[in-house]
């Protein structure tokens, strides 16, 4: 669209977020995140304190040694200390080698702060923003000013905070970031001192950061952008301090579907998922399912109203095709179905009102008795595959054991067995392991099936999770496992219920071995009949 107007992304996964309670990024994790990140076309990506530890330090030169990027690599640091010349100043000359093409100063905005975590001068604290903005943008492109607890100071002494601002831009700053520090800022005062700051500095780039402390750090971004801030910066998913930072994954979308305003342009949007649940990949942090926009339930459809309302038109429960920013429409099986949920998730039953009716009987009878399809697709597909008769299983358990022994010297062992029936023949396969008995079970079942399925090697557990039933029958209660499978970029998940934990597990492993031979075409899928070594 001619004229459109866009906004300067700049992401701070990799400094701020990793500042986030539970996330620690290895050097590795690091290099590969800013590959993720930068293949989303941002224009900026902080990568990092050169001056406070050995890994940010070994990052920044790691990153010299590579070849092109898309997003210019920012390096982060903090005004000089009192009474230090910009020069000596150990910190500023380490971000100026970094060999990042710009760097990001945070300074004080609040005279609170001056007087009692710096324990200077106001006129000292405006002189420490100006040597250090102009040392750097003698020797860097590019020098950001992040005025740490803008809005505080704006209420405690509004002409000291502009001071602020005006000391970073007199000194060369390319840009002036307002941070809400404490995330405690309202939307309506967000857009309220951007505008006040864009008047009192006409023509200057003014950026935001927003921490969300209130729950407002997305809201606050888009706000400030639609009142002419030209740079947000924010991390993936929130990560970040305490309750976390700005989440480009919502803020970028609300901008540009919402608003109209270009961050990435649509191709890069499209990748956006995908970015997201490899940085909880990286931070070792489980996803958020109903994170917006690209969280597993973001397009979830669960009510009987809103499936008949979305197979007519997607617009009547759907703001934005989930294709826009990667992610997929997911149609969930439960109790609160209706005709029009099962139909829409299995189109086959369409013609056949009355296996329609059996299937839901047979999911309300299962859910009454604690089954949950709505994160176990794989077992719920399988389930009417049965029903219709139209699923040949590629093995049968014919029964199963497991345990778990201490030995000598602390050394805790788990021991599987599995008998199983493939192609008219029977095989008993036993393993054994140090992560407990599931593991154990899983490693016998791949040790039948492999020389059957050679690939069932490739298959990959990501995440198994135990769920309470009936928690007022306390040891006797019923537990639902749900395990998540991948195998390459496909997922999916399934589950098994009972009262004894390892044969719940063991229904929910077999449904996801008995799923992957399924995808490869069922048991023709074969590579014939080799016998695997005997117990």
């Amino acid at each position: 669209m001619p004229g459109k107007r866009s906004v300067i992304v700049y992401d701070t996964t990799l400094r701020d977020g990793s500042q986030g309670e539970g996330v620690s990024f290895s050097l590795d994790d690091k290099l590969r995140l800013f590959r993720a990140i930068d293949s989303l076309g941002v224009h900026y990506i902080e990568g990092g304190w050169p001056g406070s530890n050995p890994k940010d330090r070994e990052f920044f030169a790691a990153l010299r040694k590579t070849g092109k990027r898309r997003a210019r690599l920012v390096a982060f640091g903090s005004t000089r200390r009192p009474g230090v010349r910009a020069g000596t100043d150990a910190n500023l000359r380490l971000l100026a080698e970094s060999g990042a093409e710009a760097a990001c100063l945070v300074g004080k905005a609040w005279d609170l702060h001056v007087a009692q975590a710096l324990r200077t001068s106001l006129e000292e604290n405006l002189r420490m923003i100006s040597s250090s903005v102009g040392f750097l943008k003698r020797r860097l492109a590019e020098v950001f000013f992040d005025a740490e607890h803008f809005f505080d100071g704006l209420k405690s002494d509004p002409e000291y905070a502009m001071a602020a601002l005006d000391a970073a831009w007199r000194a060369g700053a390319d840009a002036a970031v307002l941070c809400d520090t404490n995330g405690a800022a309202l939307t309506r005062e967000t857009g309220e001192a951007v505008g006040l700051v864009r008047r009192r500095f006409p023509g200057r780039l003014v950026g935001i950061h927003c921490h969300n402390d209130i729950g407002m750090a997305a809201a606050n971004s888009v706000e400030a952008v639609l009142q002419g801030a030209g740079l947000v910066q924010g991390s993936l998913n929130g990560f970040g301090e305490r309750t976390g930072n700005a989440d480009l994954a919502t803020v970028i979308p609300v901008l540009e579907l919402g608003s109209g305003i270009r961050c990435l342009g649509a191709a890069n949007l499209r990748r956006l998922t995908n970015a997201s649940r490899f940085a909880y990949e990286m931070a070792g942090l489980p996803r958020r399912d109903f994170q917006p926009f690209v969280g597993a339930s973001a397009f979830a459809h669960k009510g009987g109203l809103h499936v008949s309302g979305i197979s007519r038109n997607r617009r009547t429960y759907e703001a934005f095709r989930p294709e826009l920013v990667g992610n997929r429409r997911r149609i969930l099986i439960s109790e609160l179905s209706g005709r029009a949920s099962i139909i829409a998730r299995f189109p086959v039953l369409a013609r056949n009102p009355g296996r329609q009716r059996e299937a839901l009987d047979e999911i309300m009878r299962l859910e009454n008795a604690g089954y949950a399809f709505e994160n176990a697709d794989a077992s719920l597909e399988l389930l009417i595959l049965r029903l219709l008769g139209r699923h040949r299983p590629a093995f049968e358990l014919l029964s199963f054991r497991a345990s778990s022994e201490e030995r000598a010297e602390g050394l805790r062992l788990s021991e599987a067995s599995v008998k199983l029936r493939v192609g008219g023949e029977e095989f008993h396969t036993v393993s054994e392991g140090p992560h407990g008995p599931v593991s154990a079970l899983d490693l016998a079942l791949r040790k039948a099936l492999s020389p059957v399925y050679g690939f069932v090697e490739a298959l990959r557990l990501t995440d198994y999770r135990v769920h309470i039933v009936d928690a007022m029958a306390a040891s006797a209660a019923s537990v639902r496992v749900v395990i998540q499978s991948r195998e390459g970029r496909d997922g999916w998940g399934t589950l098994g219920v009972s009262e004894n934990i390892l044969d719940a597990s063991c229904q929910a492993l077999v449904d996801s071995f008995q799923y992957l031979v399924m995808r490869h075409g069922g048991p023709k899928a074969a590579r014939g009949l080799r016998r695997p070594d005997r117990a």
